[in-house]
């Protein structure tokens, strides 16, 4: 009976250990979008692992606040930075974008996501409506 009871409770105590197999769309996507409405394109970098998606899209022509010389009221900076978060599913899916900007001024919008062999199409819904096309890499 002891030679059975210590083999049972190392395999209960111990956990059992489920590796993923990658999915398809698993790995680091580059690219950069057109300029949309706004005239402002943004770098993309997306990882996928099992799903879960974790990214950033930058806008290199995006201005922090400037002086104001005039005595009105500053122009708003535009957001330089968007962190970018959601599933990613085979086919098309969509993903939130949110703006890192301070204070009470919140922006997000949402990516629609198709994927097309060895590419992913990402479209603004909303804002800019810029289109980018990423590769691995």
């Amino acid at each position: 009976m002891k030679k059975l009871l210590l083999p049972l409770c190392v395999a209960l105590v111990a956990p059992p250990v489920l590796a993923q197999a990658p999915g398809p769309l698993d790995g680091e996507w580059r690219g950069r979008s057109d300029g949309g409405s706004c005239n402002a394109p943004l770098e993309y970098m997306i990882y996928i692992e099992s799903g879960l998606v974790e990214g950033t899209a930058t806008d290199a022509t995006a201005r922090g606040p400037v002086p104001n010389t005039k005595k009105g009221p500053p122009p708003a900076p535009t957001p330089g930075l968007w962190q970018i978060h959601g599933l990613a599913k085979p086919g098309s899916f969509s993903l939130i974008a949110v703006a890192s900007v301070k204070g009470t001024d919140r922006r997000e919008g949402r990516l629609n996501v198709t994927s097309q062999g060895s590419t992913l199409t990402v479209t603004e819904s909303s804002g800019c409506g810029r289109t980018a096309r990423l590769s691995r890499g």
